[in-house]
């Protein structure tokens, strides 16, 4: 008789996928704790963990780095401008060349819609806080995926630098938030409500850091952090400037019910948080998206790929909200009898022409997965969306958040059928490497 043993060893890199800021989402916290995750996410999860580190470096961020102070003069008011808003100087009569803040304070101001005036980078609040979020979301999710504390350090602390630090904090309001400049301007407007969008994923990370008894997020700051909250809801419910996006019927509309939902839930205010996500699919939504799945509002714009990706994302999201809270709105109809599906379905159709700077094409990617994910695949129509399109999607973070979804076969811990319901795997059982290290043993005997 003679035995053989033939062991292989595969070394399956873990491919590391470029950082991108997802429009939005929101994470169920209890699915994050569990860790109760398909072998086919190892990817995914290892990308969470390359995300952390890399914003995880970059903090702290603080409402008071900027150059140029609100018409108040606290560098704590947070403050941004209208992105839109080109200057036209020709009421200004002036015989020399303006300076920056003449021009800010003096000229009119135009309407671009979708061009960017690239001097709204000189205050940068939004894409610090956008920046700060992302690495408190990011470096929450990497705490539980690692269990190492350095994470959850970050995350509180990158927390207590922006809102509650007394030196450093962002004051409770967006009254200066996407601000018109001009003679006639210098006050903020109910677009820049939008700026704070991405409080969904603050939330997502303050109630994994709750309910995973992070020793990091303390009593104290988790009091400190309600009471903001509190303040900014206020504002949020009762500004007119904040009114105004309450009831604007695009995306703005769409996300400003993102931030309110989920502020609530962090309030631990449920029935306010049903009824807010109640609320918009009774009204805005239903005008939202027609019969044939478009979404007339966001195909009107200049850059329609784009836009019909950023609202799909904060419907999605309020979605999401909305099954947290025990609502059921992903089979939510539209006036026009239509649901976040067939949205998603009219989007996948568009060609995108990116010649005139729409999209980026992979803006509609995380939506693709969350639908396959909530409404199903069966003829594996999303799945192959997405593997034609980006061979790397299984190691994508979205691919994490939207289980069970195929992976098409692309990911290193696939088996022979593309599915997401193999293993369990949590990366703390892979190691702190960026490679996994596969051993394949198979025995025989022979006579």
């Amino acid at each position: 008789m003679v035995r053989f043993l033939s062991i292989i060893f595969a070394i399956v890199p873990v491919l590391a996928v470029s950082y991108a800021d997802y429009d939005n989402d929101f994470v169920d916290p209890s699915y994050i704790l569990s860790k109760d995750f398909a072998s086919t996410t190892a990817e995914a999860q290892q990308s969470i963990v390359q995300w952390a580190d890399r914003l995880g470096s970059q903090g702290p961020w603080s409402v008071i780095n900027k150059t140029v102070l609100p018409p108040t003069g606290n560098k704590q008011d947070y403050l941004s401008w209208a992105p839109y808003s080109w200057p036209n100087c020709s009421n200004v009569d002036n015989t020399t060349e303006l300076t920056p803040p003449q021009m800010w304070a003096q000229c009119n101001y135009d309407y671009r819609d979708g061009q960017f005036n690239p001097d709204r980078l000189l205050v940068n609040n939004t894409g610090q806080f956008q920046a700060m979020s992302d690495a408190v979301f990011y470096n929450t999710l990497a705490w539980v995926l690692t269990g190492k504390s350095n994470y959850s350090a970050n995350a509180a602390h990158f927390l207590d630098t922006w809102f509650l630090d007394p030196t450093t904090g962002m004051t409770p309001n967006l009254q200066y938030a996407q601000m018109n400049r001009g003679p006639t301007g210098q006050v903020g407007t109910h677009t820049g409500a939008l700026d704070l969008k991405a409080m969904a994923k603050i939330t997502s990370a303050i109630l994994i850091l709750r309910g995973g008894n992070s020793p990091d997020w303390t009593i104290v700051l988790d009091t400190q952090m309600s009471n903001w909250t509190t303040h900014y809801v206020d504002w949020l419910t009762t500004s007119p400037i904040a009114y105004l996006e309450w009831t604007a019927t695009n995306n703005h509309g769409t996300y400003f019910y993102n931030q309110l939902s989920s502020l609530y839930i962090l309030l631990n205010d449920t029935t306010a948080a049903k009824n807010s996500t109640q609320f918009y699919f009774d009204g805005l939504y239903q005008t939202q998206i027609n019969s044939t799945g478009d979404q007339p509002r966001e195909a009107a714009r200049t850059h329609p790929y784009h836009y019909r990706c950023y609202n799909l994302a904060a419907m999605i999201v309020n979605a999401k909200i909305g099954k947290y809270l025990g609502l059921n709105m992903w089979n939510k109809t539209s006036a026009a009898g239509t649901t976040i599906k067939d949205a998603l379905d009219m989007a996948m159709s568009v060609t995108l022409n990116a010649t005139d700077g729409d999209g980026p094409i992979w803006e509609l990617y995380p939506a693709i997965a969350a639908v396959g994910a909530a409404y199903g695949d069966p003829d594996n129509k999303y799945a192959s969306f997405l593997a034609n399109a980006d061979n790397q999607y299984p190691a994508q973070p979205y691919f994490l958040f939207n289980q069970n979804f195929s992976d098409s076969g692309l990911s290193a811990t696939s088996g022979p059928t593309a599915s997401a319901s193999g293993d369990r795997l949590s990366i703390s059982s892979l190691g702190a490497g960026y490679y996994a290290v596969i051993l394949l043993v198979t025995a025989a005997l022979s006579l």
